[in-house]
């Protein structure tokens, strides 16, 4: 699964920190610009111990099928599932999730969410950055981000916390998850690997098991060797040099520790606790990013594939995505909330848009963006609410409703970072973060 990538500035991610054939970090972000934006960026008004997980259904939920279903509209738009009561009176859910159906306590559900773009790229950036692309968005490009990923301002404004990168993707990143003007040093360090694998590691971030201390050492002697010869008469030079040999120094004793190993360590875990995450991709990257925030990681993105759902709608999410999605969710909230975590990670859960409320001639339902409900939980998320709702055939909110700008404002007003707070593009123009976005106040505790 792993790639040679180039950031929207050109840097190659394996080109950004090297200790000779064993990369410290040669990914996406480096320990030594996260450590320098430590020192001298992150926000004082921020909540520090409240992270975010992204679960991103990459191709877009049908969530007239799960979470919105309209067991009294006519046949060939309630489809075939019927729905099931949950923990929280009076509200259901679909019968394909029945786990999730039991932990409706710990979510809500927002009906009333939408936008207009119902094409695949488009619509992507659009949920990911809370921004909609203008007409020169190329979907092609890796990454494509007009503007950046909620993962980089995050990043961008709050910087590390203790020894692991602010943003995190995987098992890969998204094409829309990228830092765009805000540069390398906002990227998402990407995993590049499925969790699931049974030989699964982090091509990027540990040097190989076969690379023993003694040879690293002699590569972090190199690398010193290098920044000397770097160094020149220039006393503003010299002063920067130093500074990043302290940041290279202090970046080489993370990526080598215990800590930062453990972190990414899923065979620490106990096979029971394995296996209540489900042991598949979507699964057991629920339970990666449990870990990664425990670590001290700001805001992780899962990218799970296949969600587009035009053939065979009701037979693929029966058999194939709705158990993945009611387990690894299921066992990511419950095992949250059982070690006391819950309130400090939000857990955000959505694609780029909904689908048809009518079915399709190939039994299965097409984009559409019009109607869409997401799934918000813990960190400040007041749970067991239903908020908003859609009309009688799910084509479309039925009264006030809330779209992506509002989901930005609300994320990062949950972390403490002011919605309406601007950045710089590289030409020196201000643009705000959440483009104007409404916080969410009825979902809040």
């Amino acid at each position: 699964m792993t790639t040679h990538r180039s950031f929207c500035d050109g840097i190659t991610r394996r080109n950004m920190l090297r200790i000779g054939g064993a990369g410290l970090l040669g990914s996406t972000l480096t320990l030594p610009d996260l450590l320098r934006r430590s020192a001298y960026g992150a926000d004082a008004g921020a909540r520090d111990d409240v992270s975010v997980i992204i679960l991103f259904l990459h191709g877009g939920l049908s969530t007239i099928d799960t979470f919105d279903l309209k067991p009294e509209a006519p046949a060939e738009f309630r489809g075939d599932f019927a729905p099931i009561a949950t923990s929280v009176p009076g509200l259901s859910v679909c019968e394909h999730l029945p786990k999730l159906a039991q932990s409706a306590h710990r979510f809500s559900l927002i009906r009333n969410f939408t936008h207009i773009n119902s094409d695949h790229g488009p619509a992507d950036h659009y949920m990911l950055t809370g921004y909609r692309p203008t007409a020169s968005f190329n979907p092609s490009l890796k990454p494509n981000n007009q503007r950046p990923a909620h993962g980089s301002i995050i990043a961008k404004q709050l910087g590390p916390r203790g020894g692991v990168p602010p943003y995190v993707c995987l098992p890969v990143m998204h094409p829309s998850c990228g830092p765009a003007y805000l540069g390398a040093t906002s990227a998402p360090f990407v995993v590049e690997a499925d969790p699931n694998s049974p030989n699964f590691k982090v091509p990027d971030l540990m040097p190989p098991l076969i690379v023993d201390a003694e040879r690293l050492e002699s590569r972090k002697t190199l690398l010193n060797s290098v920044d000397r010869f770097r160094k020149t008469g220039d006393v503003a030079a010299n002063a920067k040099a130093a500074q990043r040999s302290k940041f290279q120094e202090k970046a080489f004793e993370l990526v080598t520790s215990t800590a930062t190993r453990k972190a990414f360590d899923l065979g620490s875990e106990s096979v029971s606790l394995r296996d209540d995450y489900g042991r598949t991709t979507l699964g057991q990257s629920c339970l990666m990013a449990r870990r990664l925030v425990e670590a001290g990681v700001r805001c992780v993105t899962i990218d799970h594939h296949n969600w587009d759902t035009h053939y065979h709608n009701f037979h693929v999410l029966k058999n194939d995505l709705l158990p993945q999605l009611d387990t690894g969710l299921t066992g990511l909230l419950r095992d949250l909330d059982e070690r006391g975590r819950l309130e400090k990670t939000l857990v955000a859960v959505f694609g780029e848009f909904g689908r048809t409320p009518r079915v399709n001639k190939d039994a299965g339902r097409d984009h559409w963006g019009p109607s869409n409900t997401i799934l918000l939980a813990g960190g400040g998320v007041k749970p067991g609410l239903v908020v908003g709702k859609t009309n009688s055939l799910g084509e479309k909110p039925d009264g006030p409703s809330y779209g992506p700008e509002d989901l930005s404002a609300t994320m990062f007003h949950l972390l403490g970072i002011d919605p309406a707070m601007e950045f710089y593009t590289a030409e020196g123009r201000p643009v705000p973060i959440s483009n104007n976005g409404r916080v969410m106040q009825d979902v809040l505790a």
